[in-house]
């Protein structure tokens, strides 16, 4: 076995807020995994490219295909641009860009072909994480977590701020974790009614009230009631989520929807934060919002909130994926059944060789 590894980590996130890559070199030492992100980058997306991915649900089979190759061939050609001139690579991990999760159904997709990026990129790709795991009777989701556990297990629990919020820490020798609440898809959606990307710093949420009768039609979805393994998809955003702000936007300031979103993101959050926790590490794109994280220090008086640097902030999911590829090429587990609920834990990722 190589002590020494440089991957790259390709992540695309459910709010479609860029493609995400990280040259990420791993070592072995006594058993032990370091890390370095030696450099990272965010490439958006084109126009066009967004809103079919927007509308993918609703393809086509035939250009559903096509826009597999296509989105793949993006992947391709952006790696290609960037890593010119960088060190070489020994292996791309690609998460993929997720349209259907329905693990219920035995159904996980995520496009962005990694048979076009490995031909077009001539490295050896893993691909396709999620859906041994879904066969194997779990929820394909979540999978950062052995990273966690191998990188990151100098913090307590670590907790992303993605499209959805999830969380993962250790119950005894057992790792937990799940999707807990929508964050990023539900914020970015309001942000979009008032014509901006995202509401910086939340400075939208700080002027608005709390609506009380959306706070309780939030906090009481029946997914709350489910204990984990559990994972959430845009499937389920659209269905509970999205018509409860639309009705609310037609009557109320956008400004007061807002912040009885932030509500009940940290309500859901600070639920679900071990009353043992002392250090909570905070990542994804979420972390960039203050009054988010303002909330969340307010109501968890229990825990440290570590707030790490702006790459490990953006790039964890990015470098945890490739650390999965890692794994993945030598024949060790990354997917914990304690986490997804499968059967078995298992090695997950399709191998396209170079």
């Amino acid at each position: 076995m190589k002590c020494e590894w440089h991957g790259l980590g390709v992540m695309s996130g459910t709010s479609l807020d860029g493609l995400d890559l990280a040259v990420c070199k791993f070592v072995k030492k006594d058993s032990h995994w370091t890390y370095d992100i030696e450099d990272a980058i965010t490439i958006a997306y084109p126009k066009t490219i967004v809103e079919k991915l927007v509308s993918a649900t609703q393809m086509a089979a035939i250009d559903y295909a096509l826009l597999d190759v296509e989105l793949g061939t993006f992947f391709a050609n952006s790696i290609n641009s960037w890593l010119s001139n960088k060190i070489p690579i020994d292996f791309i991990a690609s998460h993929g860009h997720t349209i259907f999760h329905q693990p219920e159904r035995g159904l996980t997709t995520q496009i962005g072909s990694g048979a076009v990026l490995a031909a077009k990129t001539g490295i050896t790709v893993v691909c396709d994480f999620r859906s041994k795991d879904v066969a194997l009777g779990g929820q394909g989701a979540p999978l950062v977590p052995i990273g966690d556990q191998l990188l990151f297990f100098n913090y307590d629990a670590c907790l992303n701020l993605g499209g959805f919020s999830n969380i993962s820490y250790n119950d005894g020798n057992k790792r937990i974790a799940f999707d807990i609440s929508p964050c990023n898809m539900a914020l970015n959606f309001i942000a979009n009614k008032a014509n901006l990307q995202y509401d910086t710093d939340g400075i939208l949420a700080t002027q608005g009230k709390i609506i009380d009768s959306l706070l309780y039609e939030l906090n009481n979805l029946s997914y709350y009631k489910l204990p984990p393994p559990k994972s959430l998809g845009k499937e389920w955003f659209e269905e509970n989520i999205k018509p409860l702000l639309l009705l609310r936007l037609k009557n109320h300031r956008i400004e007061d929807v807002m912040r009885t979103i932030l509500e009940h993101i940290t309500d859901k959050i600070s639920s679900n934060v071990p009353y043992e926790c002392k250090t909570l590490l905070l990542t994804g794109g979420g972390t960039h919002n203050k009054f988010l994280v303002q909330l969340l220090r307010k109501k968890c008086t229990n825990t440290q909130i570590i707030v790490p640097d702006q790459k490990i902030i953006d790039y964890k999911e990015a470098l945890v994926f490739a650390f999965l590829g890692l794994l993945r090429l030598e024949k060790e587990n990354n997917t914990l059944s304690s986490v997804t609920g499968a059967i078995k834990n298992s090695i997950g990722g399709c191998v396209y060789s170079f």
